[in-house]
């Protein structure tokens, strides 16, 4: 039978709206695998450290300078994007990351894992991360611009609940390995639907000079500041709780931590950074930042909303896993799946909340899921405790992942649809360095707060208790400050010595209440990170079309 018209055009109309929504696809998947990767490895540390012989510390390092890397460089990656043209750059990126990913699979020592996860993949990852957000805002418009950057948002705090899970049953049913390997499969796709369609974009069809001043003032700047807030956790916030030691060398610093130093200097070079950009402006020339950017209300309160929401998101990620790893004795996959009710109820969010906007501004929607997320806190404090169950947390993690729904499905439209698409490339950049920011100083946060309440609660819980004979409390108590570090990724505190099977479980009793206990101080964090980016929102403004600035204050007359 003959193809009639209506067919053809129904075929046409399909085709079209695949060919329209495939782009969004690929840069989601995109921001998938850069979210993922920095969980990743959270759950496989013991098994790498057997495999690579190594230790928790040098690891830790891997994870710190991917983290270095990405919010150092996304601002120049942003930048150069605009200059030479977003695809062409979210393509370079693929393929570099693809690079640092099989390097890493490949690597049988840490200097190789570091220099394929950490520097190779963060600098792949900084040129496609501020791409994605700015492509959207140059390909979508009006509500199709929302549905976009509704899905897109929902991906990106998917993600962060997804690495966990992933990474636990690629470790458990194959090899850590695999977490790479996958990546330069999916890096491929990326480059194949970049090229087939995504169009590209490209600020002028002039090639201004690149501003390396303003590359160098800000990179240092950030690696400076990044450094000190991560190594707080090591180091201490101010008194040394350790030597600090570099390329060999144990540098006392008169007592104090390297984390001030650290902060200093990367406040001294990033107002070095924001003087040096005033005068290229004011020279005619083309900075590497606009200073104008922060000038504009919408998009410095959304920025300033998203790094403060992050500190609590990446606290959560953080304190779940050592609860059921440490107390609730879960493996990798099965801590992963203990995450899934944040999960699925963020995907399911997220959607609702484009639809919403029928009826609410994108500013009410936000706030609606910072309250769920206070809410959230309050709840998962409330119910941990150390016989909890993931039955027990789901209300909590529900709760949550409807809020960040809410929130990232919204908080990126409004933010960069204040800017002209000309600056998309750039304001992504300062976007996702804020965010990023805001992780890695919430992981700090949580990691000390935690660890220091963890250590007080077991050296107290070992001096006090009536079970353990006075003989063993002190070797106990040193145990305990040895391997503290592995009772809080979850191998508990493991003793050097024959013991009854009373002083065991005595141990394990003072071990569990003692990280349970840190994991519901670090909660109160959580929850006054989540407060305060509530009281942020207030400074949105409340436009109903993020296109238009459509104020959302009725008519007179209405």
């Amino acid at each position: 039978m003959a193809k009639t018209s209506a067919d053809s055009k129904d075929s046409g109309r399909g085709m079209n709206l695949v060919r329209k929504w495939i782009p969004l696809v690929v840069m989601s998947l995109a921001l998938a695998i850069i979210i993922i990767d920095t969980t990743l490895l959270n759950v496989s540390f013991g098994v790498i450290i057997r495999d690579l012989h190594t230790s928790l510390q040098s690891l830790q390092w891997v994870i710190t300078a991917y983290a270095l890397t990405l919010t150092a460089l996304t601002i120049t990656g942003g930048r150069l994007g605009d200059i030479f043209g977003r695809r062409r750059f979210f393509m370079l990126g693929a393929a570099i990351f693809a690079v640092g990913s099989f390097t890493a699979s490949i690597s049988h020592s840490v200097p190789t894992l570091l220099l394929g996860e950490s520097i190779i993949e963060g600098i792949g990852a900084a040129m496609m991360l501020p791409a994605t957000a700015s492509l959207l805002v140059s390909t979508y418009k009006g509500r199709d611009r929302a549905i976009a950057f509704g899905f897109w948002g929902g991906v990106a705090g998917a993600a962060s609940a997804v690495g966990p899970i992933l990474g636990g049953w690629l470790t458990s049913a194959y090899s850590w390995r695999w977490g790479f390997r996958i990546n330069v499969a999916v890096a491929a796709l990326l480059i194949i639907g970049a090229l087939i369609f995504i169009r590209e974009v490209r600020d002028t069809e002039e090639r201004p000079t690149i501003d390396w001043g303003g590359v160098l003032l800000s990179t240092l700047g950030l690696l400076s500041l990044v450094f000190g807030i991560i190594e707080s956790s090591t180091y201490g916030w101010w008194k040394a709780k350790a030597v600090f030691t570099a390329f060999g060398h144990n540098y006392a610093l008169h007592g104090y931590s390297v984390t001030p130093f650290g902060l200093a200097i990367g406040v001294i070079f990033l107002a070095a950074f924001f003087i040096w950009e005033q005068k290229m402006e004011q020279a005619g020339r083309t900075p590497l930042v606009s200073l104008k950017l922060f000038m504009n209300r919408q998009f410095s309160s959304g920025v300033a909303t998203l790094a403060v929401v992050s500190l609590g998101l990446t606290g959560l990620i953080f304190i779940l896993p050592i609860f059921f790893q440490g107390v609730r004795r879960l493996d990798a996959f099965h801590t992963g799946i203990s995450l899934l009710p944040l999960s699925i109820s963020l995907f399911v969010a997220s959607p609702v909340s484009v639809f919403l906007t029928k009826w609410l501004t994108p500013k009410r929607i936000i706030q609606i899921g910072l309250f769920f997320t206070v809410l959230a806190n309050y709840a998962l404090y409330h119910n941990l405790n150390p016989t909890a169950t993931a039955a027990d947390l789901a209300l909590g993690l529900i709760l949550f992942g409807a809020g960040m729904g809410f929130v990232q499905s919204q908080i990126a439209n409004l933010t960069l649809s204040a800017v002209s698409v000309q600056q998309a490339g750039e304001a992504s950049g300062v976007n996702n360095t804020g965010r990023q920011l805001g992780s890695s100083l919430g992981s700090a946060i949580i990691g000390a707060v935690m660890l220091t309440k963890l250590l007080t609660g077991i050296n107290g819980g070992i001096a006090k208790s009536a079970v353990l004979p006075a003989s063993i409390k002190a070797p106990v108590t040193a145990a305990a400050n040895a391997q503290l570090p592995a009772i809080e990724f979850g191998s508990g505190l493991k003793l050097g010595q024959s013991v009854t099977p009373e002083v065991a479980q005595e141990v394990r009793t003072i071990s569990d209440k003692a990280t349970t206990d840190a994991g519901k101080n670090a909660l109160l964090w959580s929850l006054g990170f989540a407060a305060l980016s509530l009281l942020i929102s207030f400074s949105l403004p409340n436009i109903q079309n993020v296109d238009t600035g459509q104020s959302a204050a009725p008519k007179a007359g209405h």
